[in-house]
């Protein structure tokens, strides 16, 4: 193990992926090929919905900026993952380090209340279907969108505050391939219970909460459906929340295995593991979950490539 006789640490070097030494190259084009994929197919799904008129609705607006928030996040941690998988010296600097983690918790919280505010939208949408349009208008949906990009910059800001103003004067190898708050906070010399409380209050606050509010909303959903009389009105009503569903049950098992998890049962390696799919991945199929099962979407997006093939002079 490397140990850094300064008084403080200057850069961290990351171990996520020196297991696999020997496929190091073949991890960098999948990796790669992923991400540039995921890069094109929220570019596609954001530029779809803000060219066709008919869908600059609440449902879509909500889709575009979790796009967004996809896209963002996987910018802030895989560009540098890719370059890592080619390099001798894996590091980072320390002021960098904390930029990556604020930068990914205030995506991540961000994205954890959007789903909430996605729900309402669904529950505004079934169970006040006539004034969904006065009840869902945009200054609504930004507002719903400020609120949680608000309470994701105030929880990533504490967040790293605590666990960078912590001395780290022992080895600077990180074990994970990017500065996510466990590996971090391992290499912290010591650090008080109260921050390590506050910091575990804060992931289950940003987890609990957002899940409490959607399954409030799915309460009154399913009393709203089972009231519907025919079985294809139920169903109609139900598909349009499947995508969600789906989407909430990923992003919320990923993110409960590695933060709510007691701290004895820690492992980099299986960390390492499940933070690939959350951080390659899941960018990738959330939005496709949400745009391929919607046939409004699929219409608009074949439009869309008509228009491309065959412009009109």
């Amino acid at each position: 193990m490397e140990w850094v006789n300064e008084t403080l640490l200057r850069e961290f070097v990351f171990l996520g992926f020196s297991s696999l030494a020997g496929l190091q190259w073949l991890l960098f084009a999948v990796f790669l090929l992923v991400y540039l994929f995921t890069l094109g197919t929220n570019a596609i799904i954001i530029s779809t919905i803000v060219l066709d008129r008919a869908l600059h609705t609440p449902m879509y607006f909500f889709l575009a900026v979790l796009s967004c928030f996809e896209t963002c996040y996987t910018f802030v941690i895989v560009p540098k993952m890719l370059v890592d998988l080619l390099a001798q010296k894996k590091t980072i600097s320390f002021l960098g380090c904390a930029i990556q983690m604020f930068s990914f918790l205030f995506l991540g919280c961000s994205h954890s209340f959007l789903l909430a505010a996605m729900g309402y939208d669904r529950y505004v949408a079934i169970c006040n279907p006539l004034r969904y349009t006065v009840l869902m208008g945009f200054g609504m949906c930004l507002g719903l969108v400020a609120a949680a990009c608000a309470c994701g910059f105030s929880v990533s800001l504490v967040t790293t505050s605590l666990v960078f103003h912590l001395p780290f004067h022992s080895s600077n190898q990180l074990h994970h391939f990017f500065c996510d708050i466990s590996p971090v906070l391992k290499l912290a010399s010591h650090h008080s219970r109260l921050s390590q409380l506050v910091i575990f209050m804060l992931g289950v606050f940003v987890l609990t909460i957002p899940l409490l509010l959607i399954l409030v909303s799915y309460v009154h959903i399913i009393s709203a459906i089972l009231k519907i009389p025919s079985s294809v009105g139920r169903y109609k009503a139900f598909s349009t929340c499947a995508s969600h569903l789906i989407v909430v049950t990923v992003h919320y098992g990923c993110a409960s295995f590695i933060y709510l998890r007691p701290k004895s049962n820690y492992s980099s390696s299986q960390d390492a593991l499940i933070s690939v799919s959350y951080t390659i991945l899941t960018p990738l199929f959330n939005p496709m979950i949400y745009s391929l099962r919607n046939k409004e979407f699929k219409s608009a997006l074949r439009k869309a490539m008509v228009q491309m093939s065959y412009p009109v002079n």
